[in-house]
């Protein structure tokens, strides 16, 4: 089965006015993950991961120990992070459902220490990468874990909650270097709460 990059679910430049740019949407979303699509659909044609959903084949190349990654992983999680990113932000007014608060505060003590949390595990994260909260199958309680690359919670059996994507082209043209800055305006401005919310 051949993927496909969905139509954002808002206007290039709906997210001008919460701090990111049109042009970074632009790039983001149509160069990025397109390229990421495109190459997934080549890796995977003519084989047997064309007959997987992306989550199976994301859990499924995933390769613990390996420094690279697959050409299969590496564009499927990609493609599976990226398609989350853009569901998880919006240009409406989100306001903190109660649910969501109490979890967080149970697992973090409250959420402005949640929110210094992500903020420093993203900035923490080396090079390429993404920083998720994230629940605990186990546990039930809510932690925050940063990947490399294109890993992702799927690949540790991790139910997603929230995604933020810190390669340097979803901030760069709007925040230069300065993903502290970036990664709170993405928690104080961008995040659709209730969608995040739902996830729980």
């Amino acid at each position: 089965m051949a993927f496909r990059l969905a139509d954002l679910p808002y206007a290039y430049d709906a997210l001008a006015p919460l701090g990111m740019s049109e042009e970074t949407v632009k790039i983001h979303h149509d160069r990025h993950h397109r390229t990421y699509v495109d190459n997934l659909n080549k890796a995977i044609a003519g084989t047997g991961w064309d007959d997987l959903n992306l989550e199976e084949i994301v859990t499924s190349s995933y390769e613990k120990d390996a420094v690279a990654q697959s050409a299969i992983f590496n564009n499927a999680s990609q493609h599976w992070n990226h398609t989350l990113f853009w569901q998880l932000i919006g240009p409406g007014e989100s306001k903190l459902p109660g649910e969501l608060e109490r979890a967080l505060t149970d697992s973090f003590g409250s959420f402005d220490a949640f929110r210094q949390q992500f903020v420093a595990n993203g900035v923490a994260q080396f090079g390429s990468g993404w920083v998720w909260l994230v629940k605990d199958q186990k546990s039930g309680r809510l932690e925050i874990v940063k990947t490399g690359n294109g890993v992702n919670p799927l690949c540790f059996g991790q139910q997603t909650l929230l995604g933020c994507d810190v390669w340097e082209h979803s901030y760069y043209i709007d925040y230069r270097n300065q993903r502290p800055a970036y990664l709170e305006n993405f928690l104080d401005r961008l995040v659709d709460w209730e969608t995040v919310a739902a996830r729980l």
